[in-house]
């Protein structure tokens, strides 16, 4: 959620942070601020709003030095203003912290810090840290950090600085990701490697209750307790093109645009044409193992979410094998029945979602095998699974998810083909499914050139504060995740349902104001969805319509008609999202909307 960045080295530390804000503002944030270490002590300038705002600050009163730390924040303790803004300094101004996170027993903490005479200034759970910090303070800023820590309960990723250790950073995590940035004499931390790319391509990831103290002469790793940790240095592979817009004028427009390359780079190299298979290295699970789950459970958060419930179609038509879906955000709380016989999927665009990771320890502590589907190379979901699967859709900057939704689907399309291979799915069906994905990427290319036709449809209803979306099938969730997607980047209030149970209550809400947006390509549920669109005619509902493009059918029962290519059923969501993807884009870019940053969201949700 938050962003952290922070140098130290031989450079003015105030642009490179500067920098790594700007490049952490798609996470999303509401207020911003640096700390430096100079020879005149410790410099803090914050403020509520945005990173211009910050600039401001700055220009009026350059701070100067070469070792500082930086944050952008998402309000959790305390409203959005100046004096709740990272980062957040101890009694005395000697120690300044960032933090991602909550920590869940702040305030028994600030009370007890408060018996001992320490004065709060925020509403804030950070400003118990700085006063723990001190509190701990004996001459080694790491042991103090390691001693506060040690009390914490909850989620965090810190870093921290003081001007009575010059040159020094300590960073920690538990829960909340945080990296150190290995340069030529300097060195980064930062909570995502955006912040630092222009500068390393070397990064350590940092797991649970580890920290790491920098300096300009290196650094190192090591638990709360101070046990050494090997930590291998990985090298982002991403090109800081990827991180740009290239042209378009949204991010959210321009990863539309990427979703033919992302789900060619999903497959690439995974589809084994002349023995009809998925070939998936990193699964860690052998073909007896395979042959031995009885039940299979999808968990995940928001957009992830809805692309398991297309996954639960898919691994239930060719595996015939029970699956369910769970929101992880319930699932720890709900005592799930587990065994060994159960195989558990994750998804995580960031692989760093705190409901997610949860649900990941909690299938593991039951004796569940847990397998995830994440895009973030050396993520937390990805090092704390048993296996799993990258969709290498690479950066997605956009806080709505609309490359790796579709690349998600793609990766259980391939994981369905490969568990389904050994248990019996024939050749013939493994083929068309290949020949189905590979015909992807070019029909998702001509979809994208109607363009142009879909803006010209969002004019039209950009005004209307209620839709309703509606599929069956597999084309339920693509009507659950345009129904989200128009949520949050347009604020319309739009609610996803299964066509048929439209009679059950939202029928009462449709009338000549009511746009209603129905997926009905031509599957198994034609007729019925056909149906479905009569009805709402009847009420003098106003139709939009993502058909098939050899349906002659349709154009006399909608008012209007989005086409897309004809492909296999359990691959349609790969082609329907794309049109809802382009309307919420353009309604709310009609609205005057911040698209790449919408209000209250976060890219990446590491609280729980």
């Amino acid at each position: 959620m938050c962003g952290i960045v922070g140098y130290t080295g031989p450079r003015e530390c105030v642009p490179i942070l500067l920098e790594g804000l700007r490049r952490l503002e798609y996470r999303g944030y509401d207020s911003a601020g640096i700390a430096v270490v100079n020879g005149d002590g410790l410099t803090v300038l914050k403020d509520a709003g945005k990173i211009d705002q910050l600039q401001d600050l700055v220009d009026k009163d350059p701070p100067t030095g070469h070792h500082g730390i930086a944050h952008t924040r998402w309000a959790t303790h305390g409203e959005p203003n100046q004096i709740n803004a990272h980062p957040h300094t101890d009694t005395r101004g000697h120690f300044a912290v960032v933090h991602n996170g909550i920590i869940e027993n702040c305030d028994s903490l600030r009370e007890t810090l408060k018996a001992k005479g320490y004065e709060f200034v925020s509403d804030t759970d950070t400003e118990v840290l700085a006063h723990l910090i001190q509190e701990y303070w004996d001459g080694s800023l790491e042991k103090a950090v390691a001693s506060a820590l040690r009390l914490v309960t909850g989620a965090y990723g810190i870093a921290v600085i003081s001007d009575l250790a010059p040159g020094i950073i300590v960073g920690a995590r538990k829960g909340s990701p945080l990296l150190v940035g290995v340069g030529d004499g300097e060195f980064f931390v930062a909570s995502d490697v955006s912040a630092i790319l222009a500068h390393t391509r070397h990064v350590v990831y940092l797991g649970d209750e580890e920290m790491a103290i920098l300096s300009p002469q290196g650094y190192r790793t090591q638990t709360l307790n101070e046990i050494p940790v090997n930590r291998e240095i990985q090298e982002v592979t991403w090109e800081l093109d990827q991180i740009e817009k290239g042209g378009f004028p949204h991010f959210m427009l321009k990863e539309i645009h990427e979703q033919p390359k992302a789900i060619r780079n999903a497959i690439r190299g995974r589809l084994v044409d002349d023995q009809a298979e998925a070939r998936l290295g990193g699964l860690n699970l052998a073909g007896d193992e395979l042959r031995r789950f009885d039940r299979i459970i999808l968990t995940a958060c928001g957009t992830s979410w809805h692309a398991a419930m297309i996954g639960e179609y898919m691994l239930e038509e060719y595996l015939r094998v029970p699956v369910e879906v769970e929101y992880a955000s319930e699932f720890r709380y709900r005592s799930p029945v587990l065994d060994s016989r159960s195989l558990v999927i994750v998804l995580s665009q960031s692989g760093e979602t705190a409901d997610t990771l949860a649900a990941v320890k909690e299938a593991k502590r039951r004796g569940a095998r847990v397998l995830g589907i994440c895009n973030v190379v050396g993520s937390s979901i990805a090092r704390e699974t048993d296996g799993g699967v990258y969709i290498h859709a690479g950066p997605e900057i956009g806080v709505a998810s609309t490359k790796a939704f579709t690349g998600q689907v793609a990766v259980l399309a391939l994981l369905t083909m490969y568990l389904g291979r050994w248990r019996g799915l024939s050749d013939e069906v493994a083929r068309e499914l290949i020949a189905g994905l590979r015909a992807i990427p070019e029909q998702m290319e001509r979809i994208l050139a109607d363009g142009p036709a879909i803006a010209e449809i969002a004019q039209l209803y950009a005004k209307h504060d209620n839709f309703l979306y509606l599929g069956r099938g597999f084309n339920f969730p693509v009507a659950l995740e345009g129904a989200l997607k128009l949520k949050e980047i347009s604020y319309i209030h739009a609610e996803g349902y299964p066509a048929a149970e439209m009679k059950h209550g939202p029928i009462a809400l449709i009338d000549e104001n009511m746009p209603v947006v129905f997926l009905c390509t031509r599957d198994k549920a034609y007729e019925k969805v056909l149906s479905n669109m009569a009805e709402v005619r009847a009420r003098r509902g106003r139709i939009i319509a993502v058909a098939t493009e050899d349906d002659a059918t349709i154009a006399s029962r909608a008012d209007h008609v989005i086409r897309i290519p004809h492909t296999l059923d359990p691959l349609v969501p790969l082609l329907s999202v794309v049109p809802l993807q382009l309307l919420a884009y353009h309604i709310a870019v009609a609205r005057g909307c911040h698209v790449d940053q919408p209000r209250n969201l976060a890219k990446s949700v590491t609280v729980e």
